[in-house]
């Protein structure tokens, strides 16, 4: 079974070191980006399923960095974080695709179970496609009895 990769994107080194090293002591994959320009480079290399994504940033701000992820990468599942939310920022964040939303500081323990429930989502929604992709590939037993006359 695949194990979920993270992605923490947020300008302030100190939160992502310390965030990393947490999620690492309990045994997740987890790299970091320092703005949203970088989040979308390592994107393009590497096979991440959640985003962990501040909203708050200086150049490209986590609400377009969603927008651009979710374009590009429309099977990553992101998370919003901010120490500043307002509600209209939330309901822009999930209008425009985000997973969940957490305050900072957050509990590792909640952003953990956020980011699980993210990664089944996807883990469902990839089944799912499958599923389709099979039957959409497979022959009914009419047409097969219909190619064999």
């Amino acid at each position: 079974m695949e194990s979920m990769k993270m992605m923490l994107v947020d300008d302030e080194e100190r939160f992502l070191a310390t965030t990393q090293k947490l999620l690492a002591r309990k045994g997740y994959d987890v790299i970091t980006a320092g703005s949203g320009a970088e989040a979308l480079e390592k994107l393009r290399t590497e096979n991440v399923h959640v985003v962990v994504l501040d909203v708050k940033m200086p150049g490209l701000d986590g609400i377009a960095t969603l927008k651009q992820i979710k374009n590009q990468f429309p099977m990553v599942e992101v998370i919003m974080l901010t120490g500043h939310a307002t509600v209209d920022s939330a309901v822009e964040g999930l209008k425009s695709g985000a997973t969940d939303y957490l305050m900072k500081p957050t509990d590792i323990d909640d952003l953990i179970a956020k980011a699980e429930d993210a990664f089944h989502n996807r883990q469902k929604l990839e089944g799912k496609i499958r599923v389709a992709q099979a039957r959409s590939t497979m022959k009914s037993a009419r047409q097969i009895l219909e190619g064999s006359e």
